[in-house]
Formats: C-alpha cells, structure tokens, sequence
C-alpha cells in the first residue's frame, strides 16, 4: 500500500513542479510511512524518501518504516534542516501550508536565507489529502471494523439507560465497553446532550440527569488500526412528545433522502441539499447550521470530501463520509441521526447499523 501511495504522490509533486515535499501533518506522515510518532517530517522526492526524527522514535521508525532513510534530529532545527536537505538537488521544496505554522514558515525561511541554500518553499493544499480521500480496501476494512465496535456499545449501552443516568455516566459506559471492545484511544470526546443541552450540536457530557422523555443526542466513534468511526443517535426514555416527533421525523427524513439519493459523480453541494430541502422546507432551515456530512478515516474530520454548501468537492466510489442532518432548538433540545457511509458501485453503502428510533 505504502509503495503505491508514494507512486502517487510522487505523480503529483511532478504536476505541481516541485522537487520534493515537507510532510508534518500526522496523518499524512502516518499514510505514507506507518510510522505514528507524535513528532518528525517525511521530506519526499523523486527518487528519496526520509523520515527524519529525534532520539524517541528511533527505533520506532525502523520497526514501521523499514523502507525509508532514517535521518536523526539533533539540536535547532537550523543545525540540521541544511543537512537534511544537502545533496537531494531540491530547488523547489513544498510544504504542506495548511499543517505548518507561520513562524515555523519562518523559521524555515530564515534558515534558507541565512545559510543561503539555493532553494524556494513552496505552498501545497491537499495534495495528501486528496490521495486519503479515496479509500483503499484495507482502509474500509479498518473504518468498517471501528463502525461496528461503536454499533455494539451503543446498543449495550442505551438497552441499559436508566431515567436519572447523568450524560457523565452515560459517556463514560460508551467510552469503557469500546475500549474493552478493542478500541484505541477515541478519536473524539463523546458527545452527550440531554434536553435543552442537545441544542448544542457539541455539547460536552454534565451531570445533567437524563429524565423522561426529553431528546438525547449522542454522538461517539471508535478507533481502530489508526482509522475512526462516527456515528450520532438520538433517543428519549418514555413517550416522545408531540415536538419530538415532529422533528425527529423532519431530521429522518432528510437523512433517508440523503441515503437514497445520493451517488456517485454527484457534487458535494448537490448532496448536501438532499436533506437541507427537506428541513428548510419544513420550515426549520435557520436551525440546521452544519453540512450534512465530512469525511472519515485517519481523522475523524478528514479534509475531503466535505458535504455542505461551502464545499468544492465532487463524490466519487470509495469515499467515506458521514450523513447526519440535524434540528437544534434553544431551550428545548436537538435531533441529529449520523450514519457512516460509503460510495459503492455509485450508491450510498451504509457502515453503521446502531439501532435508531422507530416514530
């Protein structure tokens, strides 16, 4: 896999007429080497490939990344980025401008000024994210597996609720049966909102008490082999009222929209209005502020595609992403449903199967 990404990235640097590129952005750096260390740089180039790192991932890196050149950080960056770069015939250097910092564009700059390396920076956007977004089987298979940890403890979890369960303790049930369930860390903070603090799309877990009746939002995801899952429920303990399921019957309506229709070749803003028609139409547009989906893999919010109004992006087989409308009424409460998806064949392929109200 890791060869056939680099074919391609390589492909992709020739186009942009750059002789090599700076790879900071941890997922990137994951995607294109295995190796998972929280610090380092990949610096590619037509025909070499480096991690360079400090003492702590030393013998990490040659445990996940047998095939790349191992080049040791020691000391300021400007002691050894000369080194790092002499001898590779690199004019035109790029770097990922949305992963590093204006000063540490700076720092690199100044240390191409002042030892007066023949070389120029420059900007790429989404040149490894573009790669990420069509998923390979290995990946679908990780991200599928993670969707089904999370499906089973919300299941466990929820045929458990008691009335009087704070969404502290109701996080933190989701959280343990995963982690025992085989997940890795998590790839986000579990998102619980009971009554009128569901009207937050990210409300964070309180010692509100769960009463009866009253929407709770739930949104959780898994992680596992470095690939995430997402996925939002909402419910309520008792008998919905009259205002529950009128809105949670708009929001699943907009979401099997979405499902349905949906395909392949389809723009991301086209999507999108699948489900906002049918909420504006129902008269609550002004309460559904977000996209209808992003997509999911090494992050839980990957770059592309991004399902929404604002989005240039253009659905394509083997992406991933999520479909999740939602309704967020002040002072009483939200409704959002969030399914993992993918294109297959050109269709919506659902991933996730955690059970869902039936109204």
């Amino acid at each position: 896999m890791i060869k056939d990404r680099m074919t391609k990235l390589r492909a992709e640097l020739k186009i942009k007429e750059v002789d090599g590129i700076l790879i900071s952005q941890p997922e990137n750096r994951f995607y294109l080497s295995g190796f998972n260390g929280s610090d380092g740089y990949l610096l590619i180039t037509a025909k070499d490939s480096i991690i360079a790192t400090d003492f702590r991932y030393i013998e990490q890196v040659k445990r996940q990344s047998p095939d790349f050149t191992l080049f040791r950080v020691d000391g300021r960056m400007s002691e050894w980025f000369p080194k790092l770069v002499s001898g590779l015939g690199i004019r035109r250097l790029g770097f990922e401008s949305g992963a590093i910092t204006f000063a540490q564009h700076q720092q690199i700059s100044e240390i191409i000024t002042t030892q007066k390396l023949q070389m120029e920076l420059i900007p790429l956007t989404g040149v490894v994210e573009n790669l990420r977004a069509v998923k390979e089987p290995e990946e679908i298979t990780l991200i599928s597996k993670a969707a089904e940890i999370g499906d089973r403890a919300f299941d466990y979890v929820i045929d458990r609720l008691k009335v009087g369960t704070s969404e502290k303790k109701i996080a933190w049930e989701l959280e343990k049966y995963m982690r025992e369930d085989g997940s890795q860390s998590l790839p986000f903070e579990i998102i619980v909102g009971a009554g009128p603090n569901g009207a937050l799309p990210h409300a964070q877990p309180s010692e509100h008490s769960i009463a009866k009746g009253e929407p709770i939002v739930i949104d959780m995801g898994a992680s596992l082999g470095g690939y995430s899952s997402d996925l939002t429920r909402t419910i309520c303990l008792g008998k919905p009222d009259t205002t529950f399921v009128k809105i949670y019957s708009i929001v699943q309506k907009a979401q099997e929209t979405a499902i349905n229709g949906i395909q392949s070749g389809m723009s991301a803003v086209q999507a999108d209005g699948l489900a906002r028609n049918i909420i504006k139409d129902a008269g609550y547009g002004e309460m559904y502020g977000h996209g209808l989906g992003h997509s999911v893999g090494l992050a839980t919010h990957d770059t592309t595609p991004r399902l929404s109004p604002l989005s240039n992006d253009v659905l394509t087989n083997s992406m991933v992403f999520t479909i999740e409308p939602g309704i967020y009424l002040p002072d009483w409460g939200g409704v959002r449903i969030e399914d993992l998806a993918m294109l297959e064949n050109g269709k919506v392929k659902l991933l996730s199967h955690a059970k869902k109200m039936t109204i």
